[in-house]
């Protein structure tokens, strides 16, 4: 059977640009190489910067993950200098990580990953009616679900199909034979679709209130940048306090009646998937999302995380009942596949504290047409946790919590296994990531509304309102030279920031972020990263038609990529008009 090349480019935009090289022997998929194919090099413009500074820069590597990288950051450098924030900035850092991995979870389900398996076209021919219906079959208490609203969606949809421009529906597959759901069930998600850009909203006001936008929110070494005072209108007060608990009793709502009904339903249909995308079979995490460890993770105590009964934690070889202990020592970065170089030789693995971003591009001169025939093929590093590749987020941290019996967690796997019928082992796959983060932000939003915001309201009602801690903010009180490092559990896995400070300046930092992880190349040993692994593993994924390559961004979505940002100009026929390089 003759192989054939196919190339995906690109698969992602928003969050930075993807390319996937496949070679595919009938309809199955043979050979897959994922590939970065853009450098920024954050982490060597914030060299020889005051540390204080650098989460500005560092939370520009991405703006829809904000603010993220800048929690990392302020908590690595708090841990070089021996800053302590106190409880009530640790509080408020906590409850803007708990907003934003569920605004990523419900943006990435209905706006990045939904049109994968929802067919816009077919949605108008629903009856609204039998919509209505649908939604209640399925479990959806969502307080839009009306034959009113339905009907008012079918016919926005019917008059931009006749207008013959799909507007933000361009380019989809619709005419794909797999798209499986009936006309109600996509006219039901689409309206959801534009539900949750209304819910983006409340979610965002969190972060808006405690870091005074959005994106990009303000931290502060040592604390926090804003300030609790009852008796002040300008700051943290009760009008604010009932806001925030209006906006995540909202989030609740929307989690528990929209958006879980819909990926239980989705993924039953498409329930082979549980089948399919199987990735690298070690997996990963510190905790659940938002645990934050300013400095040692192993036989370390975290600074702050939702649920402290959920340890750090390591699966091996596919078995996701033991949990083996974490150790941050045993983390290295290859460059074997990646077009950097390394001191010690390009087969070396070194450990983010003493990593080296050394740019040695050897690819073609774009534009180019395969990538793979050579060894370096990507702009990711390759790392590896004792020599594996890993797979962490969404998926990670649900079976962690599973194995610890975290109750809600294991009510929902618990329910969900028995409703579509897949077992623990399954969740390694396109499904089980997809339905992980739904079942993640309903932990997570119970988290922020049972536990965290009562706390921290607790804690201001006790009299605590400090958020700063002004002991270590002089250069002249940090050692001579000292390393740090964090890691926070984020939307999409595991992200670590490593920053050495000498004489008041940043003199060396390496970011570690969960796609790298998983958009990472061959090692030196021929390990594939997991994007690869999902794709080509075991040679059964599917790709039936390569002009509509739907099979496998369904599977590589599923991971939700986020590749760096990019800036380009095209002229109206789609070629460069002019290119912008860095070095």
């Amino acid at each position: 059977m003759a192989t054939e090349r196919v190339v995906i480019d690109p698969l992602t935009r928003i969050e930075g640009h993807l390319r996937l090289e496949l070679e595919r022997d009938g309809d199955k998929i043979s050979k897959a190489w994922a590939e970065t194919t853009q450098f920024r090099g954050i982490e060597t413009i914030v060299k020889d910067r005051d540390p204080r500074d650098v989460w500005a820069f560092v939370g520009r590597i991405c703006g829809v993950c904000t603010g993220v990288h800048s929690v990392a950051s302020v908590a690595a450098v708090e841990d070089a200098i021996g800053s302590t924030p106190p409880k009530q900035a640790q509080m408020i850092r906590q409850l803007v990580l708990g907003s934003h991995g569920i605004h990523d979870h419900v943006v990435h389900f209905y706006h990045l990953h939904a049109l994968d398996w929802v067919n816009v076209v077919s949605a108008a021919k629903a009856d609204p009616a039998k919509t209505v219906e649908f939604a209640k079959s399925i479990g959806s208490t969502w307080k839009l679900n009306s034959e009113n609203k339905f009907a008012k969606v079918k016919k926005t949809l019917e008059d931009v199909l006749a207008s013959g421009q799909l507007s933000i529906f361009t380019n989809g597959y619709w005419e794909h034979p797999d798209y499986r759901l009936p006309p109600e069930a996509n006219l039901m998600a689409v309206s959801h679709y534009l539900d949750a850009l209304e819910f983006q909203r409340s979610i965002i006001r969190i972060s808006t209130v405690f870091g005074g936008k959005n994106p990009h929110p303000n931290f502060l070494v040592g604390g926090m940048a804003c300030s609790i005072d009852p008796d002040k209108s300008e700051t943290v007060n009760q009008v604010t306090l009932d806001n925030i608990k209006s906006w995540i009793d909202e989030i609740t709502e929307f989690v528990n009646e929209c958006y879980v009904p819909d990926a239980l339903a989705i993924m039953g249909v498409y329930k082979d998937y549980f089948d399919i995308g199987k990735a690298s079979e070690n997996m990963m995490a510190v905790g659940m999302q938002g645990t934050t460890y300013s400095g040692k993770v192993k036989g370390g105590m975290p600074a702050t995380t939702p649920n402290p009964k959920v340890k750090p934690g390591i699966f091996l070889n596919g078995d996701y009942r033991t949990i083996h202990p974490f150790d941050e020592s045993k983390i290295e970065e290859f460059v074997s596949s990646a077009w950097y170089s390394y001191e010690e030789g390009d087969d070396a693995g070194l450990h983010p504290a003493v990593g080296e971003t050394e740019v040695n591009y050897t690819g073609p001169k774009p534009p180019y047409e395969w990538l793979a025939d050579d060894t370096k093929y990507t702009w990711s590093k390759a790392p590896r946790y004792d020599g594996h590749a890993m797979q962490m987020g969404p998926v990670a941290r649900v079976l962690l919590a599973y194995a610890q019996d975290e109750p809600l967690t294991k009510q929902l796997l618990d329910d969900a296994m028995y409703k579509i019928g897949f077992k623990l082992e399954q969740m390694n796959s396109t499904a089980g990531r997809t339905l992980a983060r739904a079942i993640e932000a309903a932990t997570n939003a119970e988290q922020m509304a049972n536990t965290l915001l009562p706390e921290f309201i607790a804690g201001i009602r006790n009299g605590d309102i400090d958020v700063f801690d002004s002991t270590k903010w002089e250069p002249s009180s940090w050692p001579e030279e000292k390393s740090g490092y964090a890691f926070v559990e984020v939307a999409r896995g595991c992200l670590s920031h490593w920053v050495t400070v000498k004489d008041g300046k940043v003199s060396r930092y390496q970011a570690v972020v969960p796609t790298t992880w998983l958009a990472s190349g061959r090692d030196p040993k021929g390990e594939l990263g997991p994007y690869e692994e999902a794709l080509s593993g075991d040679g059964k994924h599917p790709l039936v038609d390569p002009e509509q390559p739907l099979e496998p961004m369904r599977t590589i979505h599923s991971f939700d990529p986020c590749m760096a940002c990019a800036v380009h100009v095209l002229d109206p026929d789609g070629k460069p008009l002019f290119q912008v390089m860095t070095s």
